[in-house]
C-alpha cells in the first residue's frame, strides 16, 4: 500500500500499533484510540493520533481505507460490562463504517475473532458452523452480520479477520496490555524475572500462536485486495503451553518450571485449543506466514538477551 490516506481505529493498542506504523512508511495514517488499551506512546512520530471513541460523531474517515481494530478483546472485558461491550464493539463498528461511508470510503478491514470456532484440534475453515459462548464473541459475530449489510446494501468491500493468538511479546507494543497480553508475553516477563508462570490447569492447551508482523503483512495485503468477506488469519501450527515455557527457558537460558493453577474461566466458554486454516487467504492474497514460533519467541525474548 502507497500514497492512500488510512485510518486505523484502536490505532494505538498492540495490533493496531504496529500496522499503523508500518503503513506510515507510505501513507498518511491517522489513528483513532480512546486511551484505554491503547498508548500514543506506542506510535511513531509520522503518524497522527486523534483521542476519541469509534462511539464519537465526527470521526476523521475522509480516507481511502479505515482499518477498524478497536474493540474491548477479551472475554473479562465483556462480562465484567455486557452493554459497553456491545457499545464498542457493534455500535462502534456501524458507526465508523456508516461514516467512512457518508465521506465516500468503500474499502474497509476489520477485526473479528477466531475464538468463536470453540475448542478444535483440526484445521478451522471460515465455512464451518460458530456460536456465540460469550459477550465478547457475540459482538464479533455482529460485527461480521453488519459487514454483509453495509456490502449488500451499499456496495461496500469489508474483509473480516479472524485473527488467532496474535503474539509481540512486551518488548514491543504489548507491553501495555499487562494481563490482557499474549500468555508468551507474560510468561517470557515472568522468566525472564525468574518467577514462575501460571499456567491453568494441566498447561496442554494448545493455541495457534501468530506473530503480529505476520498479522499486519495480512491485514495490509487484504486492503490491497480489496477482500470481501471473513478469512482466517494463523499459521496453521499449534502448540500447548508448556512447549512454550520451555522453548522461553531454552532461549533465555533458563530453567524456571511453571506452577499450575485452576482455570479462572468456566470450561463451557474456555477455548481449550484453537488451529487455523488459512487457505482461503493465502489463495486470494499469497500470503504465508513467515515467522515459526521458535523464531518468534526468539524476537520476544531478545529485549532480555541483547
Amino acid at each position: 500500500m502507497q500514497d492512500k490516506r488510512v485510518l486505523v481505529t484502536g490505532g494505538a493498542g498492540f495490533i493496531g500499533s504496529n500496522l499503523a506504523n508500518s503503513l506510515a512508511e507510505a501513507n498518511d495514517v491517522t489513528v483513532v484510540d480512546d486511551g484505554y488499551l491503547g498508548t500514543p506512546e506506542n506510535l511513531h512520530d509520522d503518524v497522527e493520533y486523534v483521542e476519541a471513541s469509534v462511539t464519537d460523531d465526527d470521526l476523521p474517515t475522509d480516507v481511502d481505507v479505515v482499518f477498524h481494530l478497536a474493540a474491548l478483546s477479551s472475554y473479562a472485558m465483556h462480562e465484567e460490562d455486557p452493554a459497553r461491550g456491545a457499545r464498542v464493539n457493534v455500535e462502534g463498528f456501524v458507526n465508523t463504517v456508516e461514516q467512512a461511508r457518508r465521506d465516500g470510503c468503500d474499502t474497509v478491514v476489520y477485526a473479528t475473532t477466531s475464538s468463536i470456532y470453540g475448542d478444535r484440534t483440526e484445521p478451522s475453515p471460515e465455512t464451518m458452523a460458530v456460536e456465540a459462548n460469550t459477550g465478547y464473541e457475540a459482538s464479533k459475530l455482529a460485527r461480521e452480520r453488519y459487514a454483509e449489510y453495509f456490502h449488500n446494501f451499499h456496495d461496500m468491500t469489508l474483509a473480516g479477520l479472524r485473527y488467532f493468538s496474535v503474539y509481540q511479546g512486551y518488548g514491543g507494543s504489548e507491553e501495555h496490555k499487562g494481563e490482557y497480553a499474549n500468555v508468551i508475553a507474560q510468561f517470557a516477563e515472568d522468566i525472564a524475572a525468574g518467577e514462575q508462570p501460571e499456567l491453568y490447569g494441566d498447561g496442554e492447551q494448545t493455541r495457534d500462536f501468530t506473530h503480529v508482523d505476520d498479522v499486519v503483512r495480512a491485514t495490509t495485503l487484504a486492503a490491497d485486495e480489496e477482500l470481501q468477506g471473513i478469512y482466517n488469519v494463523g499459521t496453521g501450527e499449534q502448540h500447548d503451553f508448556l512447549h512454550v515455557v520451555d522453548l522461553i527457558n531454552e532461549e533465555l537460558g533458563t530453567d524456571v518450571a511453571p506452577t499450575f493453577v485452576e482455570n479462572p474461566i468456566p470450561d463451557d466458554v474456555y477455548v481449550h485449543d484453537t488451529l487455523a486454516d488459512y487457505s482461503k487467504f493465502e489463495q486470494a492474497t499469497g500470503w504465508e506466514p513467515e515467522i515459526d514460533l521458535e523464531t518468534g519467541i526468539e524476537m520476544v525474548c531478545s529485549q532480555y538477551t541483547d
